[in-house]
């Protein structure tokens, strides 16, 4: 157990990042004046070009010093949303569809990253205005502001050079945290014999079918890193899933699915179908798609959850293990209903369900639809399927095992 002391001044002490929400309120104020800047600068270039006062070489320096203001209110706003962000609290802008791509998995690696190449962008600006007013800049400035152009380059290609191992360190620390603390389980997919677990492809018994989804390039280092860290029990990728084995399923919303939007959206997804028609794969390869872009994934099988869920309960730490859980945007759980829980291990799921809800995304797999959840979860069931279905997507794969047809096959062969 948590000494309460040291628990309320860790608190106290997290708490006072509000103290630096008001220098970004006076970054707002300061990029108000960039706008009032921009402006002046504009209206006095119209008012020499009007008057023919204006030779090219002033008109290229009063565009490169318009230029040179947009650029520095874009590094504003990168430090004002993306800052506040990082260290102050969320914006809840998930599924809005003006929402920046980098804000959806921006972290302090990123925008020390972004914000030293705006910096090099700026320097730039400056340097080509000295190159463009070189009768009336000396030798001296000149040398040095390439000097000091240079320094930014090398300093943001250090930067860029040192963010994607600093990430995958963190990545990899906090997939080893959940399994320090008390009442965690290592879920064992070491020890699971995948080839009787999970769908898979077909060993080149029929043609390659066409990918449900386009072929996505090749992950980075750090989704790499969150690639191993989710606790997948093997790589499934949704360009390899055969449409062809289910008789029929919904592949535009797999498409759409396969984009990894409702990620950010919190929206959830949920895979039902008979035993071996690939609900599996599809989770895999949705969570590994989130992975790419940008998002922290674990997996787990409903059971290995009742587990994890169960020891904390025992340890008197639930909702500090459901708060943990707040770190990755989407949790998989797979193959609910195979096995019935009794009304305490149901209650945890409904714990789970709803501390997510509108919150973080799940991807559920199971072989009965919602409306069967009460054979699985008793009279937790309605409560649980209403607040997971509220805001999901539903896929039914309908079709024989496809463990069932390999057997089938290799005994007449």
């Amino acid at each position: 157990m948590r000494n309460p002391t040291t628990t309320t001044l860790g608190y106290a002490l997290f708490a006072t990042r509000w103290l630096q929400a008001p220098l970004y309120f006076g970054l707002v104020a300061a990029q108000g004046v960039y706008v009032y800047k921009f402006f002046k600068e504009l209206w006095t270039l119209i008012l020499m070009c009007v008057s023919g006062h204006a030779t090219e070489t002033y008109v290229m320096l009063a565009v490169l010093k318009l230029v040179d203001v947009v650029m520095i209110a874009n590094l504003l706003i990168m430090v004002i949303v993306g800052g506040y962000e990082t260290f102050v609290s969320r914006i809840g802008l998930q599924g809005h569809r003006d929402q920046p791509e980098w804000l959806s998995h921006v972290n302090s690696n990123v925008l020390k990253v972004k914000l030293a190449t705006a910096i090099v962008g700026i320097s730039s600006v400056h340097l080509l205005q000295m190159f463009v007013d070189v009768h009336h800049t000396s030798r001296h400035a000149l040398l040095w502001g390439t000097v000091i152009h240079m320094a930014f380059i090398f300093s943001a290609a250090i930067l860029a050079y040192m963010s994607g191992p600093m990430a995958a360190h963190g990545d990899r620390g906090h997939a080893e945290r959940p399994q320090a603390g008390p009442g965690r389980t290592t879920p064992p997919h070491a020890e699971r014999d995948h080839g009787d677990q999970r769908q898979g492809k077909p060993e080149q018994e029929e043609p390659a079918a066409t990918p449900a989804v386009p072929r996505q390039p090749g992950p980075d280092a750090d989704a790499e890193a969150r690639i191993r860290a989710a606790g997948f029990p093997a790589r499934k990728l949704l360009e390899d899933f055969d449409q062809q084995h289910p008789r029929g399923f919904d592949r535009e919303t797999v498409a759409r699915l396969g984009k990894a939007e409702f990620v950010a959206a919190r929206r959830n997804v949920v895979l039902v179908g008979p035993p071996g028609t690939g609900k599996t794969h599809l989770a895999i390869g949705f969570g590994m798609r989130a992975c790419q872009a940008g998002h922290r994934v674990l997996f787990a099988t409903a059971a290995e959850w009742a587990a994890r869920l169960s020891d904390a309960r025992a340890a008197g730490r639930l909702d500090a293990e459901l708060a943990a859980l707040d770190e990755y945007p989407l949790l998989i759980v797979d193959e609910v209903g195979y096995t019935p829980f009794d009304a305490a291990t149901a209650g945890l799921f409904f714990r789970l369900v709803a501390h997510r809800y509108e919150r973080a995304s799940l991807i559920v797999t199971g072989d009965r639809p919602l409306g069967r959840w009460d054979e699985v979860f008793g009279a937790s069931a309605p409560a649980l399927a209403d607040r997971l279905a509220h805001h999901a997507d539903v896929v039914r794969l309908d079709g024989d095992s496809y463990r069932t047809r390999r057997a089938t096959s290799a005994w007449a062969d």
